[in-house]
């Protein structure tokens, strides 16, 4: 018998938090399409991050983070379909954005 309840210790739900204190809930298999959040949550590596389901970004603002997480869903969203229309991402934002995106690997 399979299930796919997250292992003992995680949880459904990941805490994001950018390094002006905004917090952003988010669905687990969410949040681990971004390679590094994946890493950082992995039970076996025994980070902090792992045990108490939140990752803490010095580096990342709300505004981009928030960005970051739409995208993050965006992407689950729409995984499996064949045309996706871009999304929206104000000009003033793009470079933080693709600065954050590289940094966690989506």
């Amino acid at each position: 018998m399979t299930s796919n309840a997250p292992p003992s210790g995680q949880t459904d739900y990941v805490t994001l938090v950018s390094c002006d204190g905004f917090e952003f809930k988010v669905q687990r298999s969410s949040a681990e399409i971004a390679e590094a959040i994946r890493r950082m949550l992995d039970p076996r590596t025994g980070f902090y991050e792992a045990i108490h389901n939140r990752c803490e970004f010095s580096d990342i603002t709300g505004l981009v983070l928030e960005k970051v997480v739409e995208y993050l869903y965006y992407n689950e969203k729409n995984k499996d379909a064949k045309e996706v229309p871009d999304m929206e991402i104000p000009p003033e934002m793009t470079l933080e954005v693709l600065m954050a995106a590289d940094f966690l690997n989506v």
